[in-house]
């Protein structure tokens, strides 16, 4: 075994690798995105106090002046810490993560194909942010307003720290997950699973099930799926966009067949 940890190497459509270089790459690469998830969660531990005031701020100011958040235990408000810092380390250490894995699979388009691709490798951190940041500032405060307030008179609604930032988390990370919405779609589009025509063909079928899909994010309430929908019904549209801009049609798609022009 070599003594030393191979980078990432620049590889192009025309490199050839073994199998066992192949898996030296997907390693490398592994060991890059573990090693981003360690200094994320080394910073982010560092910073936790700052972290707790960030991820206490869209809870309703009813419950932070009734004693803040509950722990029970005496290693909970360390585990729950810890935990936090876990999640902020892996929102922080996604556009990364989510970066090396297009750079991995990159080599196996041409470098027409790459010409169109290339831009989306940028684009996808760009989304994932857009969908973390609209789950922090729009979703979650009337969600939470919605929740914590609901049967008030009938109930004496408090929230478990470790509950909390466990949905806190979720809703993060799954929005700015759904937010790479046009990238699975142009990769669908590209392999020919479907086409943008189809895509708006059948558009009332996507709004059926963008609505399934915002149900089953971690709350029920009507505000915040509705919230949900809207970004994802924009997304959609815009898929269907870039998916005719980026995607040829199947009689141009000779160019990108073709290795060169002689």
């Amino acid at each position: 075994m070599s003594p030393t940890v191979a980078r990432a190497r620049t590889l192009s459509h025309e490199d050839r690798l073994t199998l066992v270089e192949h898996l030296d790459e997907l390693r490398t690469r592994i060991i890059i995105c573990i090693g981003t998830l360690v200094v994320a969660m080394s910073i982010c531990f560092w910073q936790n106090n700052l972290l707790l005031d960030i991820a206490d701020h869209p809870v309703p100011n009813s419950i932070l002046d009734n004693g803040g958040l509950l722990t029970l235990g005496p290693a909970e408000a360390f585990t729950t810490t810890l935990t936090l810092s876990g999640y902020f380390a892996l929102v922080l250490s996604l556009p990364i993560i989510l970066y090396q894995l297009y750079a991995y699979i990159l080599p196996a388009f041409s470098d027409a194909e790459r010409r169109k691709i290339t831009p989306l490798l940028f684009l996808a951190p760009v989304l994932f942010i857009a969908g973390v940041l609209f789950a922090y500032f729009v979703v979650m405060p009337p969600a939470l307003q919605f929740l914590t307030n609901f049967n008030s008179g009938s109930f004496n609604n408090q929230l478990r720290a470790k509950d909390y930032y466990s949905f806190f988390a979720t809703m993060l990370i799954v929005m700015g997950l759904i937010f790479e919405v046009p990238i699975f779609i142009l990769a669908i589009c590209r392999v020919g699973i479907v086409t943008p025509d189809q895509l708006a063909e059948n558009r009332r079928f996507a709004i059926v099930g963008i609505a399934i899909v915002a149900a089953l994010l971690p709350t029920l309430d009507p505000v915040t799926l509705i919230l949900e929908m809207i970004p994802i019904l924009l997304l959609y549209e815009l898929s269907i966009v870039l998916a005719r801009a980026f995607v040829p049609d199947p009689e141009d798609d000779e160019e990108f067949s073709e290795p060169s022009s002689e």
